[in-house]
């Protein structure tokens, strides 16, 4: 049995789905090669003459169901018979597909150039690829919106160390308030809503630790090379389980789940209501006071009842510390 004959018959389905994927690529080429095109596509020539030929009897026809000659695709015959060339004269239906408007595209536009700025898109072709789609795909000029990202200075000092590939030394405060120094081999740096960390080797544990970057201060790129760790993977999730680890129940929203993932304990759940019910495991319990003031309203905190009671006193105090605003801002109130 021949190669051809096992083949297995391609389906309608998939044949349009070639097409709608060829049709753009030869628009924006302008000229293109029958053999670029099928290494393009990771297909045959053969493939590729035969979709053009398809391309050639497909248009949009008229309210009367009817093909006028410029409600069909068009090629130049000559370039393709004679130099094997592909060159889109005439296309229908294209320009009518909905675009981005002006305030639209700048909006991913920002929230694209902000993710641009994060170290772990630094340099990102896919990125630069996907704002240039957007800026051109636009209706009209996309309005131009500047994003700075926040010229934090511990930030840029942990970048330059990893950027050098030098070890990095560094007062800590931990959650408790205790200060210790600390020397460690970079590895990544990861954002967690608002808050930067340092993933790295931390020669004073003998293990790879997370770093709230805020927490650093006296820091200091050494002149030491960083040390290369084989068969050291650096954790998916920012918090790692340790024995000393409190477990604190909580009902979050469902939507609401992907914000606080590297906190859940496993992936058991249980629907209470509207809401799901998961274990998170934190080291301490204060540090469930700024996770639940990043979610307002979608978390609510279950059990244990020192838990509950950490978050009540800090919700009671700042709302007394609002309550003794008002009244200086208004007196006679």
């Amino acid at each position: 049995m021949n190669a051809s004959a096992s083949r297995r018959p391609e389906k309608a389905q998939d044949k349009l789905v070639f097409l709608l994927a060829l049709v753009p690529y030869l628009l924006e080429e302008g000229s293109v090669g029958v053999g670029d095109a099928a290494r393009h596509f990771g297909v045959s020539p053969e493939r590729i003459r035969e979709a053009v030929k398809l391309i050639a009897m497909s248009g949009l026809p008229d309210a009367g169901g009817f093909y006028w000659t410029n409600d069909l695709f068009d090629i130049d015959w000559s370039e393709f018979e004679d130099d094997d060339v592909i060159t889109i004269v005439h296309h229908v239906a294209i320009d009518e597909a909905p675009r981005l408007s002006s305030r639209e595209a700048a909006a991913l536009v920002a929230g694209l150039t902000y993710l641009a700025g994060l170290p772990e898109n630094a340099g990102s072709e896919q990125v630069a690829a996907l704002l240039a789609k957007l800026r051109a795909g636009a209706s009209g000029d996309a309005i131009t919106v500047g994003v700075t990202p926040a010229d934090d200075p511990a930030l840029v000092t942990v970048r330059s160390a990893l950027a050098s590939g030098r070890q990095l030394g560094f007062q800590y405060r931990n959650a408790q308030g205790g200060h210790s120094r600390r020397r460690v081999d970079p590895l990544l740096i990861r954002s967690l809503g608002a808050d930067w960390y340092l993933q790295a080797w931390c020669h004073t544990r003998d293990g790879v630790r997370s770093f709230r970057v805020d927490r650093m201060t006296e820091l200091e790129v050494l002149d030491a090379p960083a040390v290369a760790h084989p068969g050291v993977e650096v954790p998916e999730t920012l918090f790692q389980a340790a024995d000393t680890d409190v477990s604190v129940i909580v009902d979050v929203v469902p939507d609401a789940l992907p914000l606080i993932a590297d906190y859940v304990a496993d992936s058991a759940s249980e629907q209470v209501g509207d809401r799901l019910r998961v274990t998170l495991r934190l080291a301490h319990l204060h540090g469930l006071k700024r996770l639940v003031a990043r979610m307002p309203g979608l978390v609510t905190v279950v059990a244990p009842p020192e838990a509950r009671a950490v978050v009540a006193d800090w919700a009671s105090e700042g709302l007394a510390a609002y309550d003794r605003t008002e009244g200086r801002a208004h007196p006679n109130g």
